[in-house]
């Protein structure tokens, strides 16, 4: 269905967004810290049952008839833009804590685990922007159904997401335990944080509406 050049672009793109800091991650890294693998595990599962909403959402349509619509993408837009800032605020803000400090947490239940997951991937602004501008350039009409061809796009998306996002679950507190050893890491990595999120923010809200 698709060239394996043209997958091998979509995969990175792919890549480089779940490689960029965000709800996701500061969710799992948190909670794989304070209550373990299996703890990030449960967490990470909520969030692939997002990815499968934001999946069929955009294989279907929806997705792309709501960012369609003016009103719709300019509350996504300001809503998301408004939520990267408060996200970079928490970890520019005097007194904050890197998602790498280990800090006790009250321990939740895997029914809230999968949960939170799941909210926080499904309420992510930077998903839905993403399937809505980098889909359409890898569908085609001409190679039969657009759904199929949304699902398998979307079925890549959520391999490599969860992948990198395992890996960040079973490696969370030896991640923590290197950035303890030297307390500027943890410094130096809140403000990269910080102003990578705020940078985004600033992108997201001068994002034009395709027509």
């Amino acid at each position: 269905m698709f060239s394996t050049a043209e997958w091998l672009v979509f995969a990175g793109a792919a890549l480089l967004m779940v490689l960029t800091p965000g709800p996701n991650m500061i969710y799992l890294v948190s909670r794989s810290i304070c209550q373990g693998r299996r703890g990030g595990l449960v967490s990470l599962l909520g969030v692939v049952a997002g990815f499968l909403m934001h999946m069929f959402a955009a294989a279907a349509g929806l997705t792309a008839l709501l960012l369609a619509v003016p009103l719709a993408y300019e509350l996504l837009k300001w809503a998301g833009a408004a939520y990267l800032l408060w996200l970079a605020w928490q970890a520019l803000r005097p007194g904050a804590r890197s998602p790498f400090d280990p800090r006790p947490l009250s321990p939740d239940s895997p029914l809230r685990l999968f949960s939170m997951g799941f909210l926080t991937n499904l309420l992510n602004p930077k998903i839905a922007v993403f399937y809505l501008a980098v889909f359409p350039q890898f569908i085609d009409i001409e190679r039969g159904s657009v759904f199929a061809q949304g699902v398998l796009l979307g079925a890549t998306q959520i391999a490599i997401s969860f992948a990198v996002n395992l890996m960040i679950v079973l490696f969370a507190a030896g991640i923590s335990r290197w950035f303890a050893r030297k307390p500027l890491r943890l410094a130096l990595q809140r403000y990269v944080m910080g102003f990578v999120l705020a940078g985004l923010a600033v992108r997201l809200a001068a994002e034009q509406r395709r027509t």
